[in-house]
């Protein structure tokens, strides 16, 4: 069960940074698991709790940002599915601390979609229907947030292929999940405690 904590469209950038301070996000499920190469548990520590906020604003960012509608178009090409913008942020009910803000809802079916432009030099990591760890915990952390049962991604390995896989609920994952992030909020972020 979720409820809407924002609408999101038209929101200015600072409002929005400030919101996603308030909880943990998909794009931190992989850090505060420990499998996401370009963040860590600190990061996101220092983030929630207004230490040395560094915005990312790099042209591989900017490019994912752009990006985005396009790779939702391709999704929809190749799925033959439907998909919109959600245009709001969700906290979940039962740990109001889990926050998500999705890319895309897909239309008439209880799933998700989440849009990435990568790098060629990571199409590896996307060979024989594989997800990268870290991607693969941010959609399940859109399923626990949203209760929604099945979570498309869908990547532009750039200058070489379009991809997408089907991620479905995984009880087990998702309670471990959910297990690891409260921990985290509780236990570091709530009571100011720097993760090692």
């Amino acid at each position: 069960m979720y409820r809407v904590i924002a609408k999101t469209k038209g929101m200015p950038r600072e409002e929005w940074l400030r919101l996603r301070r308030c909880g943990i996000g998909g794009s931190d499920a992989g850090a505060v698991c420990g499998v996401n190469p370009y963040s860590s548990p600190m990061k996101v520590f220092r983030d929630k709790t207004g230490g040395e906020t560094e915005e990312v604003n790099s042209e591989a960012v900017r490019t994912g940002h752009d990006l985005e509608q396009y790779v939702a178009e391709r999704f929809m090409e190749a799925s033959g599915l439907k998909v919109r913008r959600a245009n709001v942020m969700y906290a979940s009910v039962e740990h109001p601390f889990m926050i998500a803000d999705v890319d895309r809802l897909v239309t008439g079916m209880d799933a998700g979609l989440e849009c990435k432009t990568v790098s060629a030099y990571g199409a590896d990591q996307w060979a024989d229907g594989n997800v990268p760890p870290h991607y693969a915990l941010q959609c399940y952390h859109y399923m626990a947030v949203t209760g929604r049962k099945t979570w498309y991604i869908a990547a532009l390995v750039m200058g070489r292929e379009f991809v997408y896989r089907k991620l479905i609920w995984d009880d087990r994952l998702v309670w471990k999940l959910v297990e690891t992030e409260e921990r985290f909020w509780n236990d570091q972020v709530m009571k100011g405690v720097m993760p090692e």
